[in-house]
């Protein structure tokens, strides 16, 4: 081809791909290279997962695999815990709290260390880790470098760096594919002959790297804890180039003046989740059959079905405002539209741009046939995770699924629902060690190697309803989707979480209310009279909220299956027994324990007694209006502070609440620019980093994810009795959201309900019936509805519930 040709061809390429990438709600922008893991550009297939720096020097990609765990299997039930916990339960029905948690300390904790104190990569606990980086050392690193950008795409998930040199444009697109099971990385020029580098994998501990028949291939073995040989892993990478010459030596490969080179990378390891008792093959012959597959396929094939795989979902769903005030926001970097924000400047788009990142992410990290998104989704840097990146039961992975059925992502819920019956399995164990129970439970932490023991500290590690709180997740699913197959599948594993609750309630003396016993509210600490701080007590709110919300579950579950209905009556029984929510005479607000504590933390991130306005449905401004006007008080306590995913949780309750002002106030207290080196802290720092990730700090991704889940509520609510779609519940004031619409928002039952809005009402609505069932939405005034053909349907008008009968698939138009 003729150079010249080439050249511009080339060009109009590089730059026309950019010039098409200015929707602002779409792209996450960088205007430097990352300095920091939370300045790169996340990318991932839910199984693999990688970090793009953008460097034109040393690229540095972070590559991840999601079952890069180390530690393994193991039995950390105290065997003698259930012979101390008659004595443990008459301490606190004595009002002995101390003495309770003492002995819960020395009896009714883990065997062994538990998670390492979240250092538990060296345990048998284990930790999620990097599976290394991939880099690319480019020959030229003298040369001043012109026009840099940076970008990630949400619209089709590729991250794309850009940035001349000597005249010559070069540009590196990298995704993930889901159908390749490969991370692509492909470098261009507009000049042929320009590209010339040395790439290879990189790990900095137990990894053997070397190049065999032209590909680098790395493998290791990660520590399994107590001296064992833990999870077997290989990454492979293939270099595909096209004109120049290549050179190996030992553990890298090298490109010289090549045109276009395609860098691909596979990886998996021989952890058989959720089987892990029992390890899978050897992941080297798997690797390299992804990889084999991946270079006979043309870049072209690969990006379109990619972007087919991933499009499909992430389409499901969008939402826009229609405020063009700030068109400028297309040339800020993402940082830059961050702190103009928090300076006073409007942008409307920079709250669409996180809705959609935050489906992006899950998307990303979360696929039907692979395991949840961790406490980082799938994207780490380090070998040893802050925290071991596990699943944190008492909000922190629940919170990462709660945008799943809401935003029109209710197949990605699957891996939770997997995690919840490998939980069920080992927690039977743990039941009858601890409780003499049956049934199952988890409590705090949990690792892929189904640990369900408590944790190592009785302060925080003691909680008994994580697994309940999972299990709730399965009946929300069937809520949204009416699907009886699903729920006749996981029955048994929301039965055995109901049949555990009930077996360990005790009768409080006071009231002769049911309760659990022992527990905490999560990690939080009260004072008694005499001064002492403990946190075990006796049926703390949030436990006797989520036994509420999992025994009807579970009630109306046997109804919807025909069956134990003797089951069904006994729990009937006992939910008029439980604890109910109280109004505490010293706040005003919710009640956090049985007894009316003062709190150690008047404004500690957990809101944990509010469990019942946000995600359950008991406390709602309609049907419980006393409990709503507590709840506000109890968030008026709490104040506006708080790690990341509390600020999220926030955003959600103030929504629920139908404050529109002060869900945005959180949002926007949730964007605050938050510096790379933060430190761990669970009371400063909270914000947002340059790529967007949710600074707790540090980086936990359901912060993301849980205000996605907010900003939903804030659009549409369904939930609590009559099942009523709500529209614009709590649509902030401000001029800028007065007008938008959302597409593929979803209502329990199976509604998928588009919308459009000006001056901040509904004008337009169109709903897709997904299971035939009746639709009841709350319209300010009367509206006709119509079928696809226009017919008009029959339809009731009630204090402002539009009631019409629908038909499975049948979409339907109301003109408001």
């Amino acid at each position: 081809m003729n150079c010249k040709i080439y050249s511009t061809l080339q060009a109009a390429f590089l730059f026309g791909a950019l010039t098409l990438s200015a929707q602002s709600d779409v792209t996450v922008r960088f205007s430097e290279p990352a300095r920091h893991f939370t300045a790169s550009a996340p990318l991932g297939n839910g199984r693999m997962g990688a970090m793009v720096f953008g460097n034109t020097n040393r690229e540095r990609i972070v590559l991840n695999e999601i079952s890069m765990w180390s530690g393994g299997v193991q039995d950390a039930d105290s065997k003698e815990a259930a012979s101390y916990l008659p004595q443990i339960r008459q301490l606190l029905l004595d009002g002995k709290n101390i003495e309770a948690q003492k002995m819960l300390q020395q009896y009714f904790i883990c065997q062994g260390p538990g998670s390492g104190r979240g250092d538990g990569a060296n345990v048998k606990f284990g930790c999620y880790q990097t599976l290394g980086d991939l880099f690319i050392q480019w020959k030229d690193t003298v040369s001043a470098v012109r026009n840099y950008q940076r970008q990630l795409r949400l619209d089709n998930a590729i991250s794309t760096v850009s940035w001349e040199k000597n005249g010559v444009a070069f540009k590196e697109e990298v995704l993930v594919s889901a159908p390749g099971q490969v991370a692509v990385v492909r470098l261009v020029a507009s000049k042929p002959g320009s590209l010339s580098f040395s790439t290879g994998l990189y790990r900095k501990e137990r990894a053997a790297i070397r190049v065999v028949n032209g590909a680098v291939e790395m493998s290791g073995i990660l520590n399994g804890g107590n001296g064992d040989e833990g999870t077997k892993y290989a990454a492979v990478l293939k270099v595909v180039s096209k004109g120049g010459t290549r050179t190996q030596h030992n553990d890298q490969i090298t490109i010289n003046g090549a045109d276009e080179c395609l860098l691909l990378v596979a990886a998996r390891t021989n952890m058989n989740w959720p089987a892990v008792e029992t390890p899978g093959p050897a992941p080297l012959s798997k690797t390299v059959a992804d990889i084999s597959k991946a270079a006979a396929t043309s870049w072209s094939a690969l990006v379109q079905a990619h972007v087919k795989d991933y499009t499909a979902y992430f389409n499901r769903c969008r939402l826009t405002f229609t405020d063009n005030s700030n068109e400028d926001v297309k040339q800020l970097s993402t940082m830059d539209r961050l702190q103009r924000l928090q300076d006073g400047g409007k942008d409307a788009s920079l709250a669409s741009l996180y809705f959609n990142f935050g489906r992006y992410l899950l998307i990303s990290s979360s696929r039907n046939g692979g395991m949840p998104a961790n406490l980082q989704g799938l994207w780490a840097e380090e070998y040893q995770t802050p925290w071991n990146g596990d699943y944190h039961l008492n909000i922190n992975v629940q919170m990462n699924y709660w945008p799943a059925e809401v935003t029109n992502l209710s197949d990605l819920h699957q891996p939770l629902f997997t995690l919840a019956k490998q939980m069920s399995v080992y927690g039977q164990r743990t039941a009858r060690t601890y409780y003499k129970a049956d049934g199952w439970v988890a409590h705090v932490i949990n690792n892929p190697w189904g640990f369900t023991s408590p944790g190592e500290g009785a302060d925080w590690g003691s909680t008994l309803t994580g697994g309940a709180w999972v299990a709730t997740h399965l009946w929300k699913h069937y809520q949204y989707t009416n699907d009886k197959k699903f729920l006749k599948e996981i029955y048994p594993v929301l039965k055995g979480a109901a049949t555990f609750y009930k077996e360990i309630l005790i009768t409080e003396p006071s009231h002769q209310w049911l309760v659990t016993a022992p527990s905490n509210s999560p990690e939080n600490a009260y004072i008694l009279p005499n001064g002492q701080q403990g946190q075990t007590c006796m049926g703390p709110t949030m436990d006797m909220q989520i036994g509420r919300d999992l025994l009807k579950a579970n009630l109306e579950a046997a109804r919807v299956l025909g069956t134990d209905k003797a089951w069904a009556d006994s729990l009937q029984l006992v939910l008029g027994k439980l604890a109910p929510n109280q109004v505490s005479p010293t706040t005003g607000g919710i009640q956090e324990w049985l007894e009316d504590y003062k709190e150690a933390d008047p404004h500690h991130r957990h809101v944990s007694p509010l469990y019942g306005l946000y995600p359950y449905d008991e406390i709602t401004p309609w049907d419980t209006p006393e409990l709503a006007v507590a709840a506000e008080k109890t968030l008026q306590r709490r104040g506006d502070g708080g790690t990341g995913w509390s600020r999220a949780w926030k955003i959600a309750f103030w929504a629920r609440l139908g404050n529109g002002n002060h869900a945005y106030k959180m949002f926007r207290e949730l964007l605050v620019p938050a510096a790379a080196t933060s430190e761990i802290s669970m009371r400063s720092g909270a914000g947002t980093y340059a790529n967007l990730f949710c600074a707790h700090p540090p980086f936990q991704i359901d912060g993301n994810l849980g205000a996605v889940a907010g900003i939903a509520e804030m659009l549409l609510q369904s939930h609590g009795g009559g099942q009523v779609i709500r529209l614009l519940p709590a649509l902030p004031e401000n001029e800028e959201f007065a007008a938008g619409k959302v597409s593929g928002l979803c209502a329990v039952n199976g509604f998928v309900v588009d919308f459009s809005w000006k001056n901040k009402a509904v004008q337009e609505v169109s709903l897709l019936s997904n299971t035939g069932a009746e639709c009841r939405l709350l319209l300010p005034s009367r509206a006709v509805v119509k079928d696809r053909s226009g017919a008009v349907i029959p339809h009731q008008y009630e204090n402002g519930v539009l009631r019409f009968p629908t038909k499975k698939g049948m979409k339907y138009h109301i003109a408001v």
